[in-house]
């Protein structure tokens, strides 16, 4: 299986303060000696370094280079491929907008959707229920025990 990662997951990952973090790293090491190809988007990436590293959002911002470096361990892993936007990835976006008519912060999962079906991916592991919403997806929550056991 072919599968999206949310940054959410990798965030908790790297949030001493979290309690999701240990489950988070557990996933993400799992996740590193599978077989299965896992992608991380561009945009997902980009939400990590703007979270992680913000002092207003992140209990303990980490400094920039422990982020740069969290997202170069994440992309080194073999099982790990990156995508972004390919040429008719407006008309995608497109079409998963009338699926869930999505508005303010759902408009970047719309995004990913958006990005997901453009690469032939229909799962996402995330801890965001508001995936849900889009048609066609299925949300895998690493932190539940029940879906990585």
């Amino acid at each position: 299986m072919t599968s999206a990662i949310d940054a959410n997951v990798v965030i908790y990952a790297s949030d001493d303060a979290s309690p999701f973090q240990e489950r988070a790293t557990l996933f993400l090491e799992q996740l590193g000696s599978g077989r299965e190809l896992v992608y991380v988007f561009w945009p997902t990436v980009m939400a990590y370094l703007r979270v992680t590293t913000h002092p207003s959002i992140f209990r303990h911002p980490l400094p920039h280079d422990d982020a740069l470096e969290n997202i170069d361990q994440l992309l080194a892993l073999p099982s790990v491929r990156t995508a972004g936007e390919g040429d008719r990835f407006w008309q995608q976006y497109r079409e998963v907008h009338l699926d869930a008519m999505p508005a303010g912060n759902l408009v970047s999962d719309a995004h990913l959707v958006a990005l997901m079906r453009q690469n032939g991916i229909r799962t996402i592991w995330s801890h965001d229920r508001d995936f849900r919403r889009f048609p066609g997806i299925r949300v895998r929550d690493p932190l539940d025990p029940r879906e990585t056991a």
